[in-house]
């Protein structure tokens, strides 16, 4: 998405098995990075995602879904990527779509300058230097309506406004803010989502089949079954910051991690602490069946122009055999890659952490490990932010050999936040920032 650009790619649709398909066209080039040395990891290809018009995207795939795009091109798909098992062609997941921040009265508001926005699931292809967009598939609910990106519940979630944070736009109860995605062997989806936070599990059509969140949550009006099936501590998530990356062991197990601590026992214990959470969730037993206390590194350590320790999150969490894990610690400047292993012994589910009102939480423990809590052992597998030609924002990863990855960006569909986001007609003033995927290789593998 470039701010010079002075036209708009067109997009068609195609109809498979009855249902509407987004075949987009795609463009732009950037010269891949080269590392200095064959001993460091270094990045080996880069391919950029073209300009498409988010109103032509949405109603190809739900009629009549946008109004009016606000000069808005698709974007956010960097929310996760997963291999289709083809060479160059991965699935991607939109966020909740374009949204920014106001400061009103010295509050900050939400605001959804596409309210009908609805995310979906986007199959890229990754050709030289241009990524295409080859096939879509909108998140719908039970009778076939649009899921939309809006916030669920008042009270909880931070109020929904219009592009210009003046006008009150309606919570939704089955709105979804989708970030990982995985694919099951049956060829549904799992997603997660920041709202409940939730794990999503969608058909190959894009229904959701069932959303899971946190018991107590009491979500309701959704147009789709709601199971409180996770733990009632999460009901502590920090507002945007709920499940963010999703894994899928060999096994079928699911990894959903926490994008930032809990705010426990208050959002202050929360901006302070480095120990997050994952959760494992078994789709047989519809259950978690595991957790584990994840700890990040100093907040100067993974962005050494960094200090605020709020700014640490998991965005990214990906299987690498067995029950290991490969997890991305990020602020939005730079990101360090580890391995972790989940061992049994590890497991901290239905224990004292789980019970909000231990004193001190989970979250407030200067060093967990000396207090007794079994934190995973982690191992650095290359420093993000060290590789030259690696973009800021990584929020999906992929491993596509023994030693390369693939890396997607979240472009933030070229938003900003504050008043300038958009100009006196309500068009978007684009941030000139694309989506890219980035290919790494690392000297040693994984």
């Amino acid at each position: 998405m470039s701010p010079h650009a002075t036209g708009r790619r067109r997009v068609h649709r195609s109809v498979a098995a009855g249902v509407p398909l987004a075949v987009l066209a795609v463009l732009a080039a950037t010269a891949p990075a080269v590392g200095t040395s064959s001993g460091e990891a270094r990045v080996i290809g880069t391919a950029t995602l073209g300009d498409i018009p988010l109103g032509a995207f949405s109603n190809a795939l739900l009629p009549g879904t946008v109004a009016d795009d606000r000069g808005v091109d698709l974007g956010g798909i960097g929310s996760d990527i997963f291999p289709t098992g083809r060479k160059g062609e991965f699935w991607t997941v939109t966020d909740r779509g374009p949204n920014g921040q106001i400061k009103v009265g010295g509050s900050k508001r939400r605001t959804f300058p596409v309210p009908g926005f609805d995310p979906a699931i986007v199959k890229i292809r990754v050709s030289g230097d241009a990524v295409r967009a080859v096939d879509a598939i909108p998140l719908t609910t039970s009778s076939g309506k649009p899921v939309t990106g809006l916030s669920n519940q008042e009270g909880r979630d931070e109020a929904p406004y219009s592009y210009d944070a003046s006008t009150p736009l309606a919570y939704n109860p089955h709105g979804l803010d989708t970030e990982g995605i995985v694919r099951a062997k049956d060829g549904s989806f799992w997603l997660v989502d920041e709202y409940g936070p939730s794990l999503v599990h969608v058909s190959a059509r894009g229904k959701v089949l069932t959303r899971y969140v946190p018991e107590g949550l009491n979500l309701t009006g959704a147009d789709y079954p709601v199971v409180e099936a996770l733990p009632a501590v999460l009901l502590h998530r920090k507002n945007n910051r709920g499940f963010e990356g999703l894994a899928q062991l060999p096994g079928g197990d699911l990894v959903l991690a926490v994008q930032s601590p809990l705010s426990l026992p208050d959002p202050d214990a929360g901006e302070a602490s480095r120990t997050t959470r994952l959760m494992r969730f078994s789709p047989k037993q519809k259950a978690v069946t595991a957790e584990y206390a994840y700890r990040f590194d100093p907040v100067n350590v993974v962005d050494p122009g960094e200090d605020d320790t709020s700014e640490l999150k998991i965005s990214s969490v990906v299987a690498v055999g067995g029950n290991r894990l490969l997890v991305e610690e990020r602020t939005d400047k730079a990101a360090r890659l580890h391995v972790v292993r989940l061992d049994k012994d590890a497991d901290i589910l239905g224990g004292p952490w789980d019970d909000d009102t231990t004193s001190p939480s989970l979250e407030q423990l200067e060093d967990p490990a000396a207090a007794g809590v079994p934190v995973l052992a982690k191992k650095l597998v290359v420093d993000l932010g060290t590789v030259a030609g690696v973009p800021g924002k990584i929020e999906g990863v992929a491993r596509v050999g023994h030693d390369t990855l693939a890396l997607i960006n979240d472009n933030d569909f070229g938003m900003t936040d504050g008043s300038g986001a958009f100009d006196a007609q309500g068009r978007l003033v684009d941030s000139g920032i694309e989506t890219t995927v980035t290919y790494v290789r690392l000297p040693h593998g994984i």
